[in-house]
């Protein structure tokens, strides 16, 4: 890996280059297997034919008439952060990304597994949350320490030790929520009627059970992808659409304006799919805050045979890494880039912007699987608050930077102050 050629772009036609490219940018370089090993040959990881194959089992699993069936569920979770957030109205500030991230792990849980974690309901975080952030705190870390790069020193050392040991505890849990579904197959407990809702786990294990190339290490590997890669990208999301929302009042306003247009003084009632639609402008304030601080930093691809990119000739084997925040602030496609605009995202806005300008779940064949339904728990989740309070934030933009790490969070804790909209509390 130490010399595999490594080519930086920070163009906007960089992506559709990797479109017209086709099968020669798929490939993920395979530094991905060995700083996220927590997820082995999952779908994030995997390359070729696995992951083709991965990909073709698990997209109907993110079809919109699947993902619909969710929305009471994103509502209950929402409503639960509600509550939650009583308690902080009184205090002077509130960390609000641990709140977010429990949340956000209660939804994915759910999804993925049809399992009700709590983890909001608890004032201890979960040992598989606990475990799966320090893997990628020391793997960070790892990154950045080039002698640390080889397996048999990093495995040595006492970071290393310890992300093995976390590792150990994740896969622990993952196989015994999988052989626990298992046994409810074996003895029948678990029955589906045609269109019910189903969790992903549900269709692994009929997978793992009716093919033999897919065994059960496969299902944990799956597992666990995308319960962390669910969890990680959704939550830091969230987390910097309440801090711009608390920085620019004016803005905040008028997403309050549309809130009550819609729901009027019914706080309490659940957003429907309806109200999703009507959602136009939170959603382009959500938009715009990917633009800002997208959740992945980078993508990158290991080319497969020599071609060009960008005028430039790539050799077979090197590397190519598009830095999505720098991409995103291409003065050409978006004029002023750091000033906080949710306007850019107006339909009569966009109308020229190539789709390959703005890439926040990546693009092309490996895209994002799951962004339909983070930015269905985003709107929920910010809408559902919004209605009953009001954010401000207590620390400027110049102040507080994103670390450019697996995924963008703040390099400090953000804090907001929160307090009540209404009396009308739910």
């Amino acid at each position: 890996m130490l010399n595999t050629q490594c080519f930086r772009f920070e163009s906007s036609k960089l992506p559709e280059n990797l479109k017209n490219c086709g099968n020669k940018t798929i490939d993920r370089p395979l530094s991905y297997k060995k700083f996220l090993i927590l997820f082995g040959t999952g779908l994030l990881t995997s390359n070729g034919t696995l992951w083709k194959t991965r990909r073709k089992m698990t997209n109907p699993c993110f079809r919109y008439d699947i993902l619909k069936d969710y929305v009471p569920s994103l509502n209950e979770h929402a409503q639960v952060l509600v509550k939650r957030l009583r308690e902080e109205t009184d205090k002077d500030f509130t960390r609000i990304s641990r709140l977010l991230s429990h949340c956000a792990f209660d939804v994915i849980c759910e999804f993925v597994m049809g399992v009700h974690m709590r983890a909001q309901e608890s004032s201890i975080e979960p040992e598989f949350l606990y475990a799966t952030k320090r893997i990628f705190l020391l793997s960070s870390r790892r990154t950045s320490n080039v002698f640390l790069w080889p397996d048999f020193v990093f495995n040595r050392v006492k970071s290393g030790k310890e992300v093995q040991k976390h590792i150990a505890t994740v896969k622990a849990q993952a196989r015994s929520l999988v052989q626990e579904e298992k046994r409810k197959y074996f003895e029948g407990e678990l029955k589906f009627k045609e269109g019910e809702k189903r969790s992903l786990l549900n269709m692994l294990i009929e997978h793992h059970l009716q093919v033999k190339d897919f065994g059960e290490e496969d299902v944990i590997e799956e597992l666990i992808t995308f319960i962390v890669s669910g969890h990680d990208t959704t939550s830091a999301a969230m987390t910097w659409t309440f801090y711009m929302l608390g920085l620019y009042p004016d803005i905040q306003k008028k997403v309050h304006e549309e809130l009550d247009w819609i729901f009027g003084e019914d706080i309490k009632r659940p957003a429907t799919e309806d109200d999703l639609r009507d959602m136009k402008y939170l959603e382009c304030v959500i938009k715009e805050t990917l633009r800002l601080y997208p959740p992945g930093p980078f993508f990158g691809r290991q080319i497969s045979e020599d071609t060009t990119i960008c005028d430039t000739k790539i050799p077979k084997g090197a590397i190519c890494v598009a830095l999505t925040h720098v991409l995103h602030r291409d003065e050409d496609v978006f004029p002023n880039p750091e000033k906080f605009n949710p306007d850019r995202f107006l339909p009569e806005n966009s109308l020229n912007r190539s789709p390959y300008a703005y890439i926040p779940f990546s693009a092309g064949p490996r895209n994002c699987i799951g962004q339909k339904l983070s930015m269905m728990e985003q709107i929920i989740v910010v809408s559902t608050i919004l209605r009953n309070y009001t954010i401000e934030s207590l620390d400027e933009r110049d102040r507080l930077l994103p670390a450019l790490t697996f995924v963008i969070n703040p390099s400090t804790p953000i804090r907001i102050r929160i307090r009540p909209r209404s009396s009308k509390m739910a």
